[in-house]
């Protein structure tokens, strides 16, 4: 379940339909946890940010700025705005969480014996995956500024970002690493 999401899009007079538009304020957010991708109702009189990261359930004394949930949405259904917004949140989701993402440079297994789990990252061929293989057999990563320079790979967590992004649009791939299905 999703605790927190970060908002793509905040679309005050909600989506365009054949008959004009729908009248309810809508956002679109990526969740935190699960990275699924959200149609939010947000409470009446609040303005919602892009980028801004915002609670799905209330806590304590504070009312959480979304009413509820709408649905599920896919890639294909979010706004030219959201998918430019999709890959700063992503970055940020992937900072906030840096062990979960650093666990799979540390711990991706190999497949099959010409293949592994780390090719499946944009940008990673078999030399640059041999040299994150061995350079986590003599010390695991520690932070994501260590795997840059003991590997030589520039920006990792963008690496994970391009990853998210392809199955989020729906990249038929038989793995799934990060996002839920």
């Amino acid at each position: 379940m999703e605790n927190y999401a970060i908002i793509l899009d905040y679309l005050p007079n909600g989506r365009q339909t054949e008959r004009g538009f729908h009248r309810e304020p809508l956002a679109l957010a990526i969740g935190e946890d699960e990275l699924k991708l959200f149609e939010l109702v947000p409470r009446p009189n609040v303005d919602l940010l892009p980028g801004t990261r915002v609670p799905l359930v209330s806590a304590g004394a504070t009312p959480s700025p979304i009413d509820h949930v709408r649905r599920r949405v896919g890639y294909d259904e979010l706004t030219v705005s959201a998918r430019t917004e999709l890959a700063g949140a992503l970055e940020a989701i992937v900072r906030r969480n840096s062990p979960r993402y650093l666990r799979f440079f540390n711990e991706a297994p190999a497949v099959s014996r010409r293949f592994h789990l780390l090719e499946l990252l944009p940008g990673i061929g078999k030399k640059t995956m041999q040299q994150i293989v061995d350079e986590r057999k003599r010390a695991p990563f520690a932070s994501f500024e260590e795997l840059e320079l003991r590997v030589h790979l520039k920006s990792p967590e963008r690496l994970i970002v391009g990853r998210i992004e392809q199955e989020l649009s729906g990249v038929e791939d038989k793995y799934r690493l990060f996002v839920a299905p």
